[in-house]
């Protein structure tokens, strides 16, 4: 990495800003996913913002993206070392929201009965 940070926080913020790639690194803190399951789990994401966020991680280093030839297309992705190492960070948000959604009445319904955490 060629950029300058004046705080760690904005490092990390830049690395997962916005709502889409924290939600993907949630969901892949399960385990190893496939793109068609992602799209279902996360249904507010559009097919092209969800390539590109999968696209953007991967290029972070977060992400590893495997694709196995087959026909119709077979391709997983999973989090790398260093997306891992998120993983209590990705608890604790998870643990924040699911903390605030009860104090302030916010109804949250995970995709198929499973949760993010």
């Amino acid at each position: 990495m060629t950029e300058r940070y004046r705080c760690p926080v904005e490092l990390t913020v830049d690395l997962l800003g916005g709502k889409w790639r924290t939600v993907i690194l949630a969901y892949l803190k399960e385990g190893m996913h496939r793109y068609g399951e992602l799209r279902r789990r996360i249904p507010g994401v559009s097919e092209k913002v969800l390539t590109q966020r999968l696209r953007e991680l991967e290029a972070a280093g977060l992400v590893v993206r495997t694709d196995h030839g087959a026909v119709p297309p077979h391709v997983e992705y999973r989090l790398t070392d260093d997306g891992r190492s998120l993983a209590p960070v990705l608890q604790a948000l998870y643990d924040w929201g699911a903390e605030r959604a009860a104090r302030a009445g916010v109804r949250v319904d995970p995709p198929a009965g499973r949760d993010a955490g």
